[in-house]
């Protein structure tokens, strides 16, 4: 059945480090209830079974499969690490009519994330990144004991190459983009992401943790709602 376009943007939602596309599922359960519709993509660096070995090439390719094959227009909403590759790659496709950075890096050329927190990446890539300390705080630090737990669970390998390429592009600087600050991050402080967000055409704030879209899925689909609707207009 061919679809039809009502002028809403299909949303492509990229996940951060250690994570797995799954953990979209309660956003895009508000979302399809609120009539949008959603795509995910599993980044190869990060790695399910077995040590991952991809790094941010791997990944923006990854991303650029998934945009090659969405009809119409596309958002591209990328968390944590995933704005990284989604920089990389977003501004080779003309379908892409904007870019939400929600507590996520937004590099500039020749930028890896190792550069943005102004450390020296180390000469050997291979191997992994080590998780994150305290993981419950940093991570889920807004989120109830069991659902934190669960979350936890989930998580998985995420390769050292990853953070230290650097992109070669920055999609940001041809499409309009919206950074999405999470003002109780435990993960990237929210310092940094008001740093980052310079970068972007629109700052939409939230009072939340790292991960909004397991805390908070209907405030952060409220902002979602309120930019894409403005993306569909063309204010």
């Amino acid at each position: 059945m061919e679809k039809t376009y009502d002028g809403r943007p299909t949303l492509l939602l990229v996940h951060g480090a250690w994570h797995r596309a799954s953990c979209w599922a309660e956003l895009q359960a508000v979302l399809t209830a609120e009539g949008w519709d959603s795509r995910t993509v599993d980044l190869p660096s990060t790695g399910k079974q077995g040590i991952p070995t991809a790094g941010v090439y791997e990944d923006a390719a990854a991303i650029g499969e998934q945009l090659r094959s969405i009809e119409g227009p596309v958002a591209v909403l990328a968390h944590s690490y995933g704005g990284i590759p989604v920089t990389q790659e977003a501004g080779d496709h003309a379908n892409v009519v904007h870019l939400i950075y929600l507590a996520a890096y937004m590099p500039a050329e020749n930028e890896s994330m190792y550069d943005i927190h102004g450390l020296p990446a180390p000469e050997d890539l291979s191997g992994v990144f080590p998780l994150i300390d305290d993981p419950r705080t940093s991570l889920y630090g807004d989120l109830p004991d069991a659902a934190a737990e669960a979350a936890l669970g989930q998580l998985v390998d995420q390769s050292l190459r990853s953070f230290a390429q650097p992109v070669s592009r920055a999609a940001w600087r041809t499409i309009p983009s919206t950074y999405v600050v999470c003002e109780r991050d435990g993960a990237i402080p929210p310092a940094l992401q008001e740093s980052m967000s310079a970068h972007a055409a629109n700052v939409e704030r939230l009072a939340s943790g790292h991960s909004p879209f397991l805390s908070a899925p209907v405030e952060l689909s409220a902002v979602l709602r309120k930019v894409l609707t403005a993306v569909s207009s063309g204010d």
